[in-house]
């Protein structure tokens, strides 16, 4: 068995300061030397072990989510989903650090089967609605989708290492730049990000493949439907504030021609607009 290079490092200061042929007062610095350096590394060890304990217990709490998600999906009618949550976006889900994208005060519930606030009149989806909108949208490693309302980054977090690009709108300064920072500092680089009212849509980073919203409208945008592919899907929540509001997915027939499904009852922010 090869040993640790610290050991190694330990076991040459005592080789060289342990010689009998050295005076006694240099075989006294060694050994203060040696035990400095024991102190240290048991100082990093107890780091590296504080470290770890508290990777696994967000590791705990994402698989309990990602276990929660397919509960759920197993109980979607087939009209809505023919089969269940892919693994591709579970595996993604049961990594993506959820509790970097909400507020300190709710981090505790990062990972819990409900929507948090983030602040501006904000909320980030349910886990289980951010793993059904992904799947709906059938994200692939050649995909390019559009995310509108990007709020605290995680949607895009999650499409990122699913699909070739994202392009995400948010409307709201404070979130969208915060979103962007923290999506560039987490090593999402195919993810770009703007500023603006996603209800047109980003016609220069598209066509797109996908194209997901994450507030409810009254209807499905038109620039949006201009802007998907043939073939493409939309995932959109359709509805007011105070009334019913459906998950609604659109599609692009190879034609061009325009289909749209209810998949069920949802509740969501309503989608913000410059006018507001």
């Amino acid at each position: 068995m090869q040993k640790p290079p610290f050991f190694l490092t330990i076991q040459r200061i005592l080789s060289r300061g342990m010689r009998t042929s050295r005076p006694r007062a240099d075989r006294a610095r060694w050994l203060r030397r040696l035990w400095r350096l024991v102190a240290v590394l048991a100082f990093v060890s107890t780091l590296d072990d504080t470290v770890l304990a508290q990777q696994d217990r967000w590791a705990e709490a994402r698989a309990a989510m990602v276990r929660t998600i397919q509960a759920h999906a197993a109980l979607l009618p087939k009209a809505a989903m023919a089969d269940g949550i892919s693994t591709a976006i579970l595996d993604v889900m049961g990594k993506a650090p959820r509790h970097t994208f909400v507020p300190g005060r709710v981090e505790g519930k990062a990972y819990a089967d409900a929507p948090l606030p983030i602040g501006y009149g904000q909320t980030i989806s349910q886990p289980f609605i951010v793993a059904l909108m992904t799947h709906l949208i059938g994200a692939n490693p050649d995909a390019t989708v559009l995310e509108i309302g990007t709020g605290s980054g995680y949607q895009a977090a999650v499409l990122s290492p699913l699909v070739k690009a994202v392009c995400t709108i948010e409307i709201v300064p404070g979130l969208g730049e915060t979103a962007a920072r923290r999506l560039k500092d987490l090593g999402y680089d195919n993810v770009q990000t703007k500023i603006g009212d996603g209800y047109f849509g980003w016609p220069e980073c598209g066509p797109f493949d996908g194209i997901l919203v994450t507030a409810a409208a009254g209807h499905v945008p038109p620039p949006l439907v201009k802007q998907l592919k043939p073939g493409g899907r939309m995932v959109i929540p359709v509805g007011s504030v105070f009334g019913p509001q459906f998950l609604t997915l659109v599609e692009k027939t190879s034609g061009g021609q325009i289909t749209t499904r209810q998949l069920l009852p949802v509740s969501f922010v309503p989608l913000t607009r410059e006018s507001q």
